[in-house]
């Protein structure tokens, strides 16, 4: 476990860029090793570079990517006055920072120590096998002991006569039959063979004590980016005053020359809609308010309302409402200072999030988000994959905390996430359960490792867990068995140690047949689908009804959907998420807020 940790904290170490341009006091820029910065220097951090020190933003203005801290995959705007950490990402501008902390005292040396911290408070875990021979074994000597004594001074005291013959062979066949090979044979066995099977499914068990304690688990805690989404900025919705895709290829082709996250989402979404769009001239990029350019002649911006000095009315003011409630950024684009369209950009939950912590739900699980993420933007997420309890705006020394609190009320916590804000967490957890697709310190923090970025994966690593551990069980028993009540018959003198040895061989091909003959990792059973409840005030008439009916149908051919015109709410009941219905109800006019989540099936 001190290993893990160690490699963990060595990952993480190598986020510190070795050096940095310091400015002397006469101005000048040298390059210096990191070790040489002291509190109080000044450095330089050009676009594109890891910021190598914490500090305060002097000069300049830039966006940073400060995902390793709250793993929020949104830039953040950084202007003088603003604090920035070392092993963050500076993205489009040169800034000057005054070093605040060198050392210890920063912030990946501070993640590390909790790393360290987290591994030492975690709560041990007995194996089961641990437990029986902790007991077995200083049984079977003390009876092997005890045949002796009965059948030599025994026997000489009670009949005069004592057996010496009989009591080494009782004492042998004792020891025979005690032989706690199927014992041991039992949990490896079991192991061995979910090991297997969690391998063919794309899932690395990388600690023995995981199979046991996924059975106790209670509560499930979960990091919002990158493992309930997908990391990485996308468009959600739109609203034009057109009803064609000409202002998308006018955004695309005025987008196409940023690097900025949310300008490269823009691009992509537009050339899944359109083919080609003519090409951009004029281009310029505004910090921290969006881009301009000309396309055919007119003069086209993309990007915040303030900075297009627009002011959206009406539709689209209400369009832009709903989106922001949801913790979205709208984005605008006007062409000759008039706006012709809104996009939504977010981080878009998973397609198989709900409907994989609804599985979780209905077992009796306690869900769980933490996340460094705003309140709103962890609130919206939340409430479209089920999970009502939200811790938003922690630390990563902070997760690792909420988890031991809940351990200390005597939970068995699971912890899943892929950042390297999560890496405190996952140490504490009873398990921690990492993204394929995350940081090396996250996957070398966890017990359980998925490859990839299914979530349903998820209902995998418990299935195989609880099953190795109902193997494991079962092995202990069946093994138990013959020695439990072998060892007793041995002892009388009945059992000639021949017929022990046959015992043993029995045990032992017993528990090799019950640990691979038998079917493990059945695949769970379908989750029921989910009904969705939203309220849609616009929606007035069946007309209403039918519209939105054939959008979401011509998306989900299957999907089952009613309305009730008294109270303006649509019911959707599917495989779908409540984002994608929002999605697709806003395309064809209608903003819809969620008002009820239920799990159908039997709960």
């Amino acid at each position: 476990m001190r290993i893990r940790a160690s490699r963990a904290i060595r990952h993480l170490l190598d986020l510190q860029p070795a050096t940095a341009t310091r400015l002397t006091p006469e101005g000048q820029e040298e390059e210096v090793p990191v070790s040489q910065i002291q509190v109080g220097d000044r450095v330089r951090i050009r676009p594109g570079e890891r910021i190598p020190v914490d500090g305060v933003v002097r000069e300049g203005e830039t966006e940073v990517d400060e995902s390793l801290v709250t793993g929020e995959s949104m830039p953040v705007v950084k202007r003088p006055g603003d604090r920035v950490v070392g092993g963050a990402i500076n993205q489009t501008g040169s800034v000057v920072v005054e070093v605040t902390a060198v050392g210890a005292d920063t912030f990946l040396q501070q993640v590390a120590r909790h790393i360290e911290a987290a591994r030492a408070m975690k709560p041990g875990v007995l194996q089961l096998v641990d437990q029986v021979l902790r007991y077995f074994v200083p049984g079977v000597i003390g009876i092997a002991l005890l045949a002796l004594v009965v059948w030599i001074p025994g026997a000489w005291l009670l009949t005069g006569q004592a057996q010496p013959a009989r009591g080494l062979f009782a004492m042998l066949a004792v020891l025979v039959m005690g032989y706690p090979c199927a014992l041991g044979m039992a949990t490896p066995l079991a192991l061995i063979r979910a090991g297997g099977e969690a391998a063919r499914r794309g899932i690395l068990f990388r600690a023995g004590e995981a199979f046991q304690v996924l059975s106790a688990v209670q509560v499930l805690a979960f990091d919002k980016t990158g493992t309930l989404t997908k990391g990485r900025p996308e468009v959600v919705a739109t609203w034009s005053v057109t009803d064609d895709d000409r202002w998308l290829a006018l955004a695309g082709a005025a987008e196409e020359g940023s690097e900025h996250p949310l300008g490269q989402a823009i691009v992509r979404f537009a050339r899944q809609r359109i083919a080609s769009w003519p090409p951009a001239t004029d281009f310029q990029a505004v910090r921290g308010g969006g881009v301009v350019a000309t396309v055919e002649g007119r003069e086209v911006r993309v990007g915040s309302l303030p900075f297009l000095n627009q002011t959206p009315e009406g539709a689209a003011r209400r369009w832009m409402a709903t989106q922001e409630a949801q913790g979205r950024t709208v984005v605008g684009v006007a062409v000759n200072d008039r706006l012709v369209g809104l996009l939504a950009l977010a981080d878009p939950v998973k397609e198989d999030a709900a409907a994989t912590l609804a599985a979780f739900w209905r077992q009796g699980y306690r869900l769980l988000m933490l996340t460094g993420d705003a309140e709103p933007t962890a609130r919206a997420v939340a409430q479209q994959v089920g999970i009502e309890e939200v811790k938003a705006r922690v630390r990563p020394e902070d997760k690792a905390a909420c988890i031991r609190e809940l351990q200390q009320e005597g939970r068995r916590v699971a912890m899943v996430g892929d950042g390297i804000n999560d890496a405190p967490a996952l140490t504490q957890a009873d398990v921690g359960i990492a993204m394929g697709t995350g940081t090396d310190i996250a996957i070398e923090s966890a017990d359980v490792v998925v490859m990839g970025h299914r979530l349903q994966a998820l209902l995998d690593v418990f299935q195989l867990g609880q099953e190795a551990y109902r193997h494991t069980r079962q092995n202990l028993a069946l093994a138990f068995s013959f020695n439990g009540i072998g060892v007793p018959l041995a002892a009388t003198g009945w059992v000639q140690p021949v017929w022990a040895m046959v015992a043993m061989v029995a045990s032992v091909t017993t528990v090799l047949l019950n640990a691979f003959a038998r079917p493990l990792g059945r695949r769970p059973a379908p989750t029921p689908p989910v009904r969705w409840t939203f309220s849609v005030p616009t929606m007035r008439c069946r007309h209403c009804v039918e519209t939105m009916q054939q959008a979401l149908r011509q998306r989900w051919p299957n999907v089952q959907v009613s309305a009730d015109l008294a109270t303006h709410r649509i019911t959707v009941e599917g495989p779908v998420s409540p984002e994608g219905v929002q999605e697709v109800l806003a395309e064809v006019g209608f903003a819809a807020q969620l008002w009820r989540r239920k799990q159908l099936g039997n709960l």
